[in-house]
């Protein structure tokens, strides 16, 4: 009994000790170098195909804030973020280049006058989330396949199903009562 208490001791005073060095590393990783990162910026939609328009948002940058976005690494450059009807976003859009290569792309935005910088990621696919193809028509098997909407198919399918029913409770009947089957 003590033996584990000692154990279950020694397990609490080293989780203890990770989550305090843990709190203390955490500070350190809260800002960034190019500027402190405040909230974040929107980007809708969030994948799309090379060619496509992208518009990103932030409230970051206060009530008719402005900012400078940075596109660069998808390839589309530099781009203006403009207050917009909503309180307290700025607004603004890019084309991703039609030659963008699929992959995750990081899309930052500065707040001009301070140094506020969010970011947001861009996920560049060959075809978008946005386009979903809806199946049609039957399953091919290669054996059988579901019913089509042909009414003596369905028809057919509906009397065998109640001959053999009927034809099941008929032999069950004749067992109950003790008929030789």
């Amino acid at each position: 009994m003590r033996r584990t208490a000692r154990l279950l001791t020694g397990l609490t005073g080293t989780a203890l000790a990770v989550a305090t060095a843990g709190l203390l590393v955490t500070p350190a990783y809260a800002g960034e170098s190019a500027g402190t990162s405040t909230g974040s910026l929107e980007v809708y939609p969030s994948s799309v195909a090379p060619g496509s328009h992208v518009t990103v948002n932030t409230a970051a940058c206060g009530d008719g804030g402005t900012a400078a976005g940075d596109a660069t690494a998808v390839g589309a450059g530099r781009f203006t973020l403009a207050p917009s009807a909503h309180e307290r976003d700025a607004i603004g859009q890019f084309q991703v280049p039609p030659s963008a290569q699929p992959g995750t792309y990081e899309i930052v935005a500065t707040c001009d006058g301070s140094d506020r910088r969010v970011a947001g990621d861009l996920v560049v696919t060959l075809t978008p989330d946005a386009r979903q193809v809806v199946p049609r028509g039957s399953v091919k098997t290669g054996v059988g396949g579901a019913l089509g909407p042909d009414p003596v198919q369905t028809a057919a399918g509906v009397t065998a199903l109640a001959v053999a029913a009927a034809g099941g409770t008929w032999l069950l009947h004749r067992r109950a009562r003790g008929d030789d089957i």
